[in-house]
């Protein structure tokens, strides 16, 4: 099991500082899932970060659970939920791996920039859908570095080397797509905002 939570601790700090990319496809990423939230629905973030998105979403939902395998991510998030005074959303350190996910628990389960970073992205996405209740949705935003990135397969050992990268797995969309109706879900939604940019999924259980 792979466990990058050291790198992401020392970076959790200049992440939080760190300005959206792109802030139109992130704005639309947000638009498309509240599409598939409801006012009391049970949200799950894995690999929350520092929260933005978890507490973005707060509001279209009844209780967003966010965790991460940073403690100082899930440090900030925390201190941003209480600055923000929201309290509806609970932040907790966990990885995925040993996340007690339960069956068919959550009507939204969020999975952005996190798949490319697990040693078994194909595992994690069935263990995900079985938490989801039916007509729940598994959202995920994955960099596909096989998809015309496979250039950065040289650089990334040498970052790692000076802690400057974490591990990630080379995945491609056709993966991707794949591992989701391999898990038994219907892709709903599928969007990329430019060629190479990370690909948006929304997958729904079957109600």
């Amino acid at each position: 099991m792979w466990d990058d939570s050291r790198f992401w601790n020392r970076v959790a700090r200049r992440y939080a500082r760190a300005n959206i990319r792109d802030e139109g496809a992130y704005a639309r990423k947000l638009e498309i899932t509240q599409r598939y939230l409801t006012p009391g629905a049970e949200v799950l973030e894995v690999g929350c970060g520092t929260g933005t998105t978890a507490l973005r979403h707060a509001p279209h939902a009844g209780h967003v659970l966010g965790t991460d395998i940073s403690s100082e991510m899930i440090a900030i998030a925390r201190e941003r939920a209480t600055e923000a005074g929201v309290t509806n959303v609970t932040f907790r350190q966990s990885a995925l791996e040993t996340l007690d996910l339960g069956e068919a628990r959550f009507d939204a389960i969020l999975a952005l920039n996190l798949l490319h970073l697990l040693d078994d992205p194909a595992g994690a996405i069935t263990r995900l859908a079985g938490a989801l209740k039916p007509g729940g949705v598994l959202v995920s935003s994955t960099a596909c570095l096989n998809d015309g990135l496979r250039w950065v397969a040289a650089i990334v050992p040498p970052l790692r080397l000076v802690g400057l990268a974490p591990r990630v797995r080379f995945l491609g969309g056709d993966d991707l797509r794949a591992g989701m109706r391999a898990a038994g879900l219907e892709i709903v939604e599928d969007w990329r905002p430019k060629p190479r940019a990370a690909l948006f999924l929304v997958a729904q259980k079957p109600a």
